[in-house]
């Protein structure tokens, strides 16, 4: 299955109350599963730098991933951007493949 990469800005009055975050991010996350049962979560971190918070996933489809970052949308992230991401050894397989 494809991996990928959320990367979440929430909005700074959002981040003020732990309570508040907490049940934010559970029901965040539980319609996501709903909307997307196959999605397989990885890791979540809380970051430093231009984004609030890190997710990894695993997802069948391009569709999926597109879903779960619509939701995060909709839920009140100020921005949410999704990237897909490839396994180091599956990378230096692919570039032995176009090496001249």
């Amino acid at each position: 299955m494809p991996r990928f990469v959320l990367m979440t800005r929430l909005a700074p009055e959002s981040l003020k109350d732990a309570d508040v975050r907490r049940a934010m991010g559970r029901a965040w996350l539980k319609k996501v599963e709903a909307a997307c049962p196959e999605v397989d979560w990885v890791a979540h971190y809380a970051i430093l730098g231009p984004y609030d918070f890190m997710d990894v996933y695993d997802a069948p489809s391009i569709e999926t991933a597109h879903k779960v970052s619509l939701i995060t949308r909709a839920e009140g992230a100020v921005s949410a951007e999704s990237w897909q991401a490839l396994e180091y050894d599956d990378f230096l397989k692919l570039l032995e493949e176009v090496e001249p």
